[in-house]
């Protein structure tokens, strides 16, 4: 299975990677891109990483946005 387009790195009880995740829910459904969510709870690296910057969203494996996803500027990124 491909990798997904769009990745968003993030943690329950977030709320900001709960508004996050509906910005990028609504464009991938729009464009036909897939997107997967993964906690870094899960991952010693990614939670040192990523801690202080969750929701952290990569588009075709390159860091994009982080703590706010800008929705014309994710929809820009994946034309």
């Amino acid at each position: 299975m491909p990798e997904p387009r769009v990745l968003m790195l993030g943690r329950p009880g977030c709320h900001l990677c709960d508004d996050a995740r509906v910005v990028i829910q609504r464009v991938c459904a729009d464009l036909g891109v897939s997107w997967e969510e993964r906690s870094i709870l899960d991952d010693p690296d990614l939670e040192h990483r990523y801690a202080e910057q969750i929701p952290v969203t990569f588009v075709d494996g390159e860091r994009h946005d982080f703590w706010l996803v800008d929705e014309q500027r994710l929809r820009g990124a994946l034309a």
